[in-house]
């Protein structure tokens, strides 16, 4: 479970290519962070869970406060305001469960209960106002890609919105109350295998938070980019706001999908891929805001994770090197400017332009899964 030295150096030596030098190396700031996050145990068999990991960077040590058990492999994790989490299955999700702040389930909906022939594709995201969640679908006998809107407390389809385009991924909520959705665009199977990706269909689309309605839609060029997950994140020098998308190549030649971008960027009203830099795998599974407007990109197919800032747009510059380098959150840390908590086969690394990285091994044998979100930085 020890880092080897050449690869904890590199997490060392990423600060220097950063777009501003200088740093100093902190040793205030947070104590600790509380991270949602959902696991299994080291086989493929062994039971899911979701529930609250908390990491002490003094005591190097990373604990799990509450944890329940999952009927299947989950997706995305949504925090409440409450301290609750909501859990989405994998696609094609069957349920949606709350798990209270004790790790209590509290509630569960079966999909296959309800009147609608949709299935959940692993994200929700709360409404401004807290009265609803939205969450992604796919209409199984149409293909047709969807919005659940449900009610926040009992978890009860409410409404369905059409998202203009087929297997939308993950959805944010802008700074109007609208709702930003990456409509991967893949088709796929009632069993969830791809086929005819010759129809690939990726869009990225604004809805109105009240009524659903198709405000804007952006498309890339490449009709084989999949964009599939989303992350906003703030550059205070310039006052700009970005929507980083992740994507996944689904190119039938392997030389094409190796050597194609894993980020688009919107900014504003244009949707680009800032750098045709990619990881070797043509595959992001995760994305968070780092590094003041920047993103840190995760390639766990590679061991990678590697961040972007719009400084040096061209760039992609290596910031953790380590096995299953998956799921990400950004993490304050100790000055401003921004990191990033990434899970590593080995556990929790941490990076930061600020402080020193850190690797706190996982609590006992187990493998996380793609997502987990910060929840406390005390």
């Amino acid at each position: 479970m020890k880092m080897q030295r050449r690869e904890f150096l590199k997490l060392f030596g990423a600060v220097a290519t950063l777009p501003q030098a200088g740093f100093a190396w902190a040793a205030s700031g947070p104590q600790g962070a509380a991270i949602a996050a959902a696991w299994r145990g080291p086989n493929p068999g062994d039971t899911y869970y979701a529930g609250v990991m908390t990491a002490d960077w003094e005591r190097k040590k990373l604990e799990i406060r509450h944890a329940a058990a999952l009927p299947t492999r989950p997706h995305g994790l949504t925090p409440e305001a409450d301290g609750s989490l909501l859990v989405t299955g994998v696609r094609p999700g069957a349920w949606l469960m709350r798990i209270d702040r004790d790790g209590k389930q509290v509630q569960k909906i079966d999909l296959a209960d309800e009147t609608s022939s949709a299935r959940l594709n692993g994200h929700v995201v709360v409404s401004p106002r807290g009265d609803v969640i939205y969450t992604t679908e796919t209409d199984m006998k149409t293909g047709r890609g969807l919005i659940g809107v449900r009610d926040r407390q009992s978890l009860k389809k409410l409404a369905e919105w059409q998202t203009h385009g087929q297997e939308p991924h993950q959805l944010l909520v802008d700074d109007a109350g609208h709702l930003m959705v990456a409509n991967g665009g893949i088709p796929r199977t009632a069993a969830d295998k791809k086929y005819d990706l010759h129809r690939m269909d990726a869009s990225l689309v604004r809805l109105d938070g009240q009524s659903g309605r198709l405000l804007r839609q952006w498309t890339l060029d490449d009709p084989r980019l999949s964009l599939r997950h989303l992350a906003w994140s703030h550059w205070p020098a310039a006052s700009k706001k970005f929507l980083g998308v992740a994507m996944q190549a689904e190119h039938d030649d392997p030389a094409a999908r190796a050597a194609a971008p894993i980020l688009a960027v919107l900014d504003g009203d244009d949707l680009t891929i800032p750098t045709r830099v990619s990881d070797g795998a043509g595959y992001a599974g995760d994305i968070a805001p780092a590094y003041n407007g920047g993103f840190a990109l995760s390639s766990n197919q590679v061991g990678l994770a590697q961040l972007w800032h719009p400084a040096t747009p061209d760039k992609l510059t290596r910031i953790v090197e380590l096995q299953e380098a998956y799921a990400l959150t950004g993490w304050e840390g100790p000055k401003p400017g921004g990191g990033v908590l990434v899970s590593t086969a080995l556990g929790l690394v941490r990076w930061h332009p600020s402080a020193k990285p850190a690797l706190l091994p996982w609590p006992e044998k187990m493998a996380v899964d793609n997502h987990w979100v910060l929840v406390d930085e005390s």
